[in-house]
């Protein structure tokens, strides 16, 4: 099981066990020794009310040791009883001071050693002095003792266990040891630390537990942290009644609030274990509040003689409550967060089993124990549980602080998309406004000066004006073919530069060869690529016709990942006065010019009596 824990959670749940295991080991062990006599019957008296001397005469009875007050000895409130008990002296070497050790008395006592008053445990009278906790070491002077038959009277002042809220609190008195100072003030030592300067330790982390949970679950609105911080803080609260022994208030108030402390405490409990588990059901959390009127007022309506009664049926609801939220609360981890199901388990199902012991101690099916194991193991388990809180707190804060930093990455990013997006939708609409405004500029232009240029073709006398026109026309025409911006077919725009080239060289006296690939797959060509490549070759031949002295030319189209247009001739070449610059005249740095615009570009290459060769490449 403990492999499925995380390390620092292991680390305190072995930690938890070596102190429970210590806890076994160091409690103390009643009639060890060879040397320590225990003392298990007495004589016993009830008087009305504390006494300075030891009553004489009659009314004394045997009784066995320990003995817990169950019923009323006398009337009244408090209840005041002397114990006499005989021994002799053990035999031990000389010099040894002897002592007696009570284990457990409650409340208060007085202890007289051959009618010599030895040791007052505090006040006997109200406001009592409560040492229910605190075991009791007193010497036996040398001076006072008797090789035989002394006594050792104990006036015990108390309450009877139907005025107590706790059977812990009820009047007693445990068996009695004699024997060495040195062995029993060892004894002693241990039983006090274990069970009231433990106490006190883990009451002091509590709060500090209490008040850190509180401030956490205030601040980040963990509704489950502030129920554990106040569990925490009233645990601490009400452990002060095991080391605080004057506490300034009658018995039958203190004890009332003593239980009715408990209920808000187990209904602060079961809300941090629904909570926790993400659960809140209003008709549940109005009941657990109102059972905080309905209990108290029923402990009031029972009055102080039957305060126990009423306490014992009070802690046995209270367990079923917190027995039900266990076991929801660990159905839950199971189907939800297996992972964290062996830490939680382990904790609550020990919380569950000493609260049982508790509640069979209060139901008297099991015998007191000489170190009270409910105020200590809860506690530690309260620590553990803590710390886990505290861990998962983190994780899940280191988690948030991840998913924050992605949702802030993700809003940049969603916010440069949408930059882009806009800026797109931008450039589109510019597009879309340029596009309609050239649409209407080759409109006007193929409308109006078109028309005209076709009226001086058909109307001219003059055939040098009609020859200009027409060609006019046709650049015209070219440049609304530009203008509108429709894809042209590649294999109709080859047809076109075909005719109107072979036409052109043939009219020139001019053969012409021409070849070309047709593309595997249609092929289109923006209008732009188009009305600039037309330009091109339109430049080329007329400069091949005018300049060159060809007699003989051919065009090779290719057509792949790139298109490339090959114009070749046998004239004469380019003349050396051009100081060797190939872009000068003839309009060729026009032609660089326009293969630069299309992401192209135009290479001539030439040489006087070598003929001319223009390559033009361009990115389809």
């Amino acid at each position: 099981m403990l492999r499925h824990l995380p390390a620092p959670s292991r680390l305190l749940f072995l930690l938890w066990l070596g102190l429970l295991g210590c806890l076994l080991a160091s409690g103390p062990a009643r009639g060890q020794g060879a040397d320590v006599l225990t003392l298990r019957t007495a004589q016993a008296a009830s008087v009305p009310s504390p006494t300075p001397t030891p009553p004489v005469g009659g009314g004394f009875e045997a009784v066995a040791l320990p003995d817990d007050w169950v019923v009323p000895h006398v009337a009244g409130e408090q209840v005041v009883k002397w114990y006499r008990l005989r021994f002799d002296a053990p035999q031990l070497p000389a010099g040894t001071l002897l002592a007696a050790y009570v284990p457990r008395v409650c409340s208060n006592l007085e202890v007289y050693l051959n009618g010599q008053l030895l040791l007052r445990g505090g006040s006997m009278r109200e406001p009592m002095t409560r040492n229910c906790y605190h075991s009791q070491l007193v010497s036996l002077p040398a001076s006072l003792l008797r090789p035989a038959g002394n006594e050792l009277e104990l006036q015990v002042a108390g309450f009877a266990l139907a005025r107590v809220s706790g059977r812990q609190r009820a009047g007693g008195l445990s068996e009695v040891l004699i024997g060495p100072y040195p062995e029993l003030s060892d004894l002693h030592e241990r039983q006090r630390f274990w069970n009231v300067t433990f106490a006190q330790i883990v009451a002091a982390t509590l709060v500090m537990i209490g008040v850190a949970m509180l401030a956490l679950g205030w601040v980040r609105r963990v509704v489950h942290l502030i129920y554990f911080g106040v569990v925490s803080l009233g645990w601490a609260l009400l452990s002060a009644r095991i080391w605080w022994r004057d506490i300034p208030l009658p018995h039958g108030t203190l004890e009332l609030l003593s239980c009715i402390a408990f209920i808000p405490l187990s209904v602060c409990g079961v809300l941090f274990l629904l909570r926790y588990c993400g659960v809140k059901w209003r008709a549940a959390d109005i009941a657990l509040w109102a059972q905080c009127l309905v209990m108290p007022a029923g402990l009031l309506l029972a009055g102080p003689d039957r305060l126990f009664a009423g306490a014992v049926l009070c802690y046995s609801v209270l367990a079923l409550e917190v027995f039900a939220a266990i076991g929801f609360c660990l159905a839950h981890i199971w189907r939800t967060r297996r992972r964290e199901f062996w830490l939680f388990g382990t904790i609550l199902a020990l919380v569950g089993v000493v609260i049982g012991i508790e509640v069979g101690i209060q139901d008297r099916l099991l015998n007191l124990p000489s170190v009270n194991v409910f105020h200590f193991v809860i506690p530690l388990l309260f620590c553990v549980l803590a710390f886990r809180l505290v861990q998962t707190f983190a994780q899940a804060l280191t988690a948030a602080e991840d998913a924050r930093h992605q949702l802030e990455q993700r809003v940049y990013e969603i916010s440069a998309e949408i930059e882009r997006n806009f800026s797109h939708l931008a450039e589109v609409r510019v597009e879309q406004v340029a596009e309609k405004e050239r649409k209407r500029i080759a409109a006007d232009l193929h409308d109006d000066l078109g028309a005209k240029l076709l009226t001086i073709v058909h109307t001219s006398n003059d055939e040098r004006i009609s020859t200009l026109a027409r060609e006019a026309l046709e650049e015209m025409r070219l440049s609304v073919r530009g203008i509108a911006g429709k894809p042209v077919q590649l294999a109709d725009a080859l047809a076109d530069w075909r005719a109107e080239t072979v036409s052109r060289l043939g009219d020139a006296g001019i053969e012409i060869e021409w070849h070309s690939t047709e593309p595997s797959t249609p092929r289109t060509l923006a209008a732009r690529s188009y009305v600039q490549t037309t330009r091109v070759l339109r430049e080329a031949t007329s400069n091949l016709i005018k300049h060159s002295g060809a007699s003989r030319a051919s065009v090779t189209c290719r057509i792949g990942d790139e298109f490339q247009l090959v114009i070749r001739d046998n004239g004469r070449g380019i003349p050396l006065e051009l100081d060797g610059r190939l872009d000068r005249g003839h309009g060729m740095a026009s032609m660089k010019h326009r293969a630069k615009q299309m992401q192209g570009q135009c290479l001539i290459e030439s040489g006087p009596g070598y003929g001319t060769v223009i390559r033009l490449t361009l990115p389809l």
